[in-house]
């Protein structure tokens, strides 16, 4: 979504200024178009040879050219910007943008932006905690600049606390989704499930499986960068959704799962069922922890609710559904037989024969079936088999 935008890359004085360089790649290589604008402190931390050669263009920095005297309109560059991004930007600066006082390029070009502000604040922990600081962020908040909250970790004074600088990758990642609002998604709700279900044995055991829950939230993010109002129903697993747009419910079993989505799928248009739902569940559940006496422990176990049969039912023709499968053995055959018994649009299969795939790993690989046909695709990250499969959904949408 970054492709054909102009960025103006504000760059101020702090030790972070080297992330700029991979923030400036991570744009070019997006498809945008990247104009630096420097402090003057800022060039003492990274020089405008560097900025230039990553950019293809000249940095600006002063009002004037020292070797010709041309002048650099900051009018210009606000109106020729879609967005300015501030990274890293100094307490100085917050000051300085909170308050319009114009005593350099950068300020100017800010106070001169007619397109969205980002600002990704860099500075120690006690100059971020300060209430001045603090003050100076709500003041550009309500300017309705977008403030990407700095991380904890361990900062140039040696100390450790919040006032890092968001991860370049992090960066980049909020102004697409910016930009994304207006996707191919905008206007559609989209509910997801992602991760295990844990089926209680004693308060202390269940029946679970490997599932870690990457797959599910990769499309959740997918759907919500490309616009979508996303509910993400999530068993228990640690990772956390980025995007604003997603909004999540957490569940344990099987029959919470069912539950929700049976709740929430009335009121969307398309749900994808990536979640690796127990099919059996222990028909009796402990209310002690169960001590270990004799040689055996027989457990009686009995079918859970079928989430995909019961939302096939539910399906109208102006919703669609789609399924995952992982298989071991007769992959395809059983794909399609699921695609037809669950009343699916077309359904993702995976297979625990390609090595490195599927559960706690970082990459998929995945052939989409549907009446139509189907597509293969070769083993790739995550997030970008998300992107197969939400263009597949789109296109049906």
């Amino acid at each position: 979504m970054l492709k054909g935008k102009k960025i103006v890359l504000g760059i101020t004085g702090s030790i972070a200024a080297y992330k700029a360089c991979q923030i400036i790649r991570l744009l070019v290589k997006a498809g945008a178009e990247v104009q630096v604008v420097i402090t003057p402190a800022g060039k003492e931390f990274i020089t405008p040879i560097t900025l230039s050669a990553l950019t293809q263009k000249p940095v600006v920095s002063e009002f004037f050219s020292q070797r010709d005297g041309t002048w650099n309109s900051h009018v210009a560059l606000g109106l020729w910007a879609d967005a300015m991004l501030v990274a890293p930007c100094t307490a100085s600066t917050l000051g300085k943008m909170a308050h319009g006082v114009a005593d350099n390029m950068l300020i100017t070009t800010y106070l001169s932006m007619k397109a969205p502000v980002f600002i990704a604040p860099a500075m120690d922990l006690d100059m971020y905690a300060h209430p001045t600081t603090q003050q100076n962020l709500d003041t550009l908040r309500s300017f309705d600049n977008h403030i990407i909250e700095p991380q904890s970790g361990f900062l140039a004074s040696g100390l450790e606390g919040k006032g890092r600088m968001e991860e370049p990758e992090q960066i980049v990642e909020t102004l697409d989704a910016f930009f994304s609002q207006d996707g191919d998604l905008k206007g559609k709700r989209i509910m997801i499930t992602a991760g295990p279900t844990y089926e209680k044995i004693d308060p202390v055991r269940f029946i679970g499986n490997y599932s870690s829950g990457k797959m599910g939230f990769a499309l959740a993010e997918e759907c919500a960068r490309r616009g979508a109002s996303v509910t993400l129903i999530a068993g228990p697993v640690s990772l956390q959704a980025q995007q604003k747009n997603i909004r999540r419910i957490d569940v344990e079993s099987c029959e919470q799962m069912y539950q929700a989505a049976v709740s929430e799928y009335p009121q969307c248009d398309a749900a994808i069922l990536c979640a690796a739902v127990a099919d059996f569940r222990p028909a009796d559940v402990a209310d002690q922890k169960i001590k270990r006496e004799g040689d055996d422990l027989v457990l009686r176990l009995i079918p859970t609710y079928d989430i995909a049969a019961k939302l096939g039912q539910m399906k109208t023709d102006r919703q669609r559904l789609v399924g995952f499968a992982l298989e071991t053995n007769d992959e395809e055959v059983n794909a399609e037989g699921k695609l037809q018994r669950k009343n699916f649009d077309f359904i993702v299969l995976n297979s625990l024969q390609n090595e490195g795939t599927c559960f706690r790993t970082e990459e998929n690989q995945v052939t989409i079936i549907s009446r139509e046909g189907k597509k293969q695709f070769g083993k790739k990250p995550k997030s970008e088999v998300a992107q197969d499969i939400i263009d597949e959904l789109s296109t049906i949408l």
